[in-house]
């Protein structure tokens, strides 16, 4: 038998964003109650600002009857001389039933007590207010709140609760409310309590009285909004993100077109579309490609008036680009200026910000070394004009941090140092580099633009990395309080896409600023990043570590070119004859250079492997799976060898000679990975 279930958790005004964030969970942690429950069966999960809500059009009104098997003794124990001992009669009491009714099995090789019984299912009535409280308690959206005397907590207070079961409303008291049959509509439409009989009449009170439950519905009246707005030429910036959270915080959306003044399209555009999204809940409106001065709210209102409306976001948004002109005025009368970073700190023991820079510089120069010939060709200017670029880049890039526009808008650091540059006439070069320096600053993440911004943007993750490793705080288990492995991984993103040199073993060439450490442990953690950046079987990123590379570029083609191959249907049966000449050569000092004397040979399958080896050795390659694809061609040749040559020969010359071969051949594979690593 099954009935109807609803069950709704009214709650004031959720959070967007931590709500979001744990919405993916939201309908597994109910299936996994459901299951552990034996009350497994299809719901939806819906929800709006102010409710919680699981329906189940077919709810089961009671938990199916299972079996219980209960095992004893073994029957020499549990009966003495033909009379029950202790172990006997415990166990019956421990069944709840007379010795008579216990049985006998069989149980491995012996037989022994036994008792089967039935567990009656219980009504779904008695188990679905724990079942809700158990779901409640489950989702974590970060923090919680405690509300009147209550020890319980909740992402917000809960007001009420329905638990609607078929005809029955069951009721139930938790976090301080008692379940009950009424439901609360739309602010606008009314405040009061509204009394329902059942799941059908709470949807329609709900349909007709301002709630939208379903998110897809109101995804949906956005949307067909948004494209009755673009009717008149204009394309709204729809950011899935923003979109997501104006869905969550709304019963009733409605969008609505504003506008603001044409003086203020004089600022950024980074700056109007901050002030507007992040700060407002509001979309962009573009014509063509050129941000205009509208904007696009989505209201909650439930009238047929938004006159007021309107006007009431355009005044609150007026308001805000009215103080950013100011900032943006102000800050260009004040120009970029990084003599005040002397007195702004970064970081205990580690100076003030016109130190970090100073120590970025030094990195940036050392970079250019490195891909001066890249940066002269790229940029179209001399070693000189690129120096005095690379002073000028690192020394400003902090120093819109002392405007006022950032104080206000912190997440423009760097874009506002871009706009001030460019209008006191800084180079292009320059200019982009403030901009770009703190990119990728995200997995999906653009990143810098050229190799002149790339090379700034490394410097300042770098010395980020060396100054914090220094003085100890280095990211443990999942804290990472300073985005070092942001960093990392950033510096990784860029090298890879720019296919830059850069050599994690060489990072102790940048330490002359910093307290001694132990550089080894930075060069682990780029490796730790490498694990999580590669999806491919660990195993050959272990491999190309463990052969000693440490140039990322190198180490990237390395580990795709063997992926390409250990990921092939046949490789399973290649590698097992390549295992074996890793294990044979354990004891080999593959690291210096092995001799190999023809005339201890004694098999021709010995002379066939060597010309072979020597013939695959001097093959000229274009990559490494090409390489790689070369020596595992020797498969065959080294299968005849071990069918025919007996390795560990008595006589000792011939078996170091013979090991030496076979060593030759992992040492030639270990300038790419050292196979032995390699698990399939």
């Amino acid at each position: 038998m099954t009935e109807p279930l609803l069950v709704e958790i009214g709650v004031e005004e959720l959070p967007a964003i931590p709500f979001l964030k744990e919405l993916p969970n939201i309908e597994k942690k109910w299936e996994k109650i459901l299951e552990e429950s034996t009350l497994l069966c299809e719901f939806s999960f819906e929800y709006t600002p102010r409710r919680l809500v699981l329906w189940h059009p077919e709810f089961p009104l009671k938990q199916p009857d299972s079996f219980e098997e209960l095992y004893g003794a073994p029957i020499d124990i549990a009966f003495k001389d033909g009379k029950p001992t202790p172990a006997a009669l415990g166990f019956a009491k421990k069944c709840g039933v007379s010795l008579e009714e216990i049985s006998r099995a069989k149980r491995g090789n012996k037989e022994v007590l036994y008792y089967k019984r039935e567990i009656k299912g219980k009504r779904s009535h008695e188990l679905l207010p724990k079942m809700i409280v158990a779901w409640l308690k489950s989702l974590n959206f970060g923090k919680a709140m405690r509300w009147g005397n209550l020890h319980e907590e909740f992402i917000r207070p809960i007001r009420w609760a329905i638990i609607n079961l078929g005809p029955e409303f069951i009721k139930s008291e938790f976090y301080g409310i008692e379940s009950a049959d009424f439901t609360y509509v739309h602010r606008a439409v009314s405040m009061d309590p509204m009394k329902i009989n059942g799941a059908k009449e709470y949807f329609d009170l709900l349909k007709t009285n301002g709630v939208i439950l379903y998110a897809d519905a109101r995804y949906e009246k956005i949307e067909n909004e948004f494209a009755n707005i673009e009717k008149e030429g204009v394309r709204i910036d729809k950011d899935p993100d923003l979109l997501a959270e104006v869905v969550a915080i709304t019963e009733f959306p409605t969008a609505l077109k504003g506008s603001f003044e044409e003086r203020f399209l004089a600022l950024p555009p980074e700056v109007i579309i901050t002030s507007m999204k992040e700060h407002q809940r509001y979309f962009p409106v573009f014509r063509n490609k050129s941000l205009q001065n509208s904007f696009v709210v989505v209201t909650n209102a439930y009238t047929d008036d938004f006159s007021q409306i309107i006007k009431g976001n355009e005044r609150v948004l007026r308001a805000r680009l009215a103080d950013a002109l100011f900032f943006w005025e102000k800050d260009l009368q004040k120009g970029l200026d990084y003599e005040g970073l002397k007195d702004v700190i970064f970081m205990d023991g580690l100076g003030s910000l016109f130190d970090k820079e100073l120590r970025e510089l030094k990195i940036a120069t050392k970079l250019m070394q490195d891909y001066k010939e890249r940066l002269i060709k790229d940029t179209h200017k001399n070693e000189g004009e690129l120096k005095a670029l690379i002073e000028r880049a690192v020394m400003l890039s902090k120093a819109d941090l002392l405007t006022e526009m950032v104080y206000e808008f912190t997440e423009l650091q760097g874009i506002m140092g871009y706009y001030y540059a460019l209008m006191q006439g800084e180079d292009t070069l320059v200019a982009l580099a403030i901009k770009e320096q703190y990119l990728p600053n995200g997995e999906e993440s653009e990143l810098p633009s050229n190799i002149f911004t790339s090379l700034i943007a490394i410097a300042t993750k770098l010395d980020t990395l060396l100054a914090l490793f220094s003085i100890g705080k280095i990211p443990t288990g999942s804290r990472d309080p300073f985005g070092l492995r942001r960093a990392a991984n950033g510096i990784i993103r860029i090298v890879i896409d720019k296919e830059l040199q850069f050599n994690i073993a060489e990072l102790g060439r940048f330490m002359d600023e910093y307290q001694e450490f132990d550089i080894k442990r930075l060069e682990e953690f780029f490796i730790e990043r490498l694990y999580q950046f590669f999806d491919v079987n660990p195993s050959i990123i272990k491999a190309v570590v463990e052969s000693g590379e440490r140039d990322i570029i190198l180490m990237k083609k390395k580990i795709e070119a063997l992926a390409a191959i250990v990921e092939s249907s046949d490789f399973k049966n290649i590698f097992t004859t390549f295992k074996r000449v890793a294990n044979i050569t354990k004891d080999v000092d593959t690291s210096q250079e092995l001799f190999v004397d023809e005339s201890l040979f004694e098999k021709d399958e010995e002379y066939k492997l060597w010309q072979k080896f020597n013939e695959v050795k001097k093959m000229p390659f274009s990559n490494y799976e090409e390489r790689l694809d070369q020596l595992f061609g020797l498969k065959h040749t080294i299968d005849m060898f071990f069918d025919n040559v007996l390795v560990n020969a008595e006589e000792e010359k011939v078996r170091q000679n013979r090991k030496n071969l076979i060593a030759s051949i992992y040492q030639e594979f270990k300038k790419i990975a050292d196979i032995k690593e390699i698990s399939v």
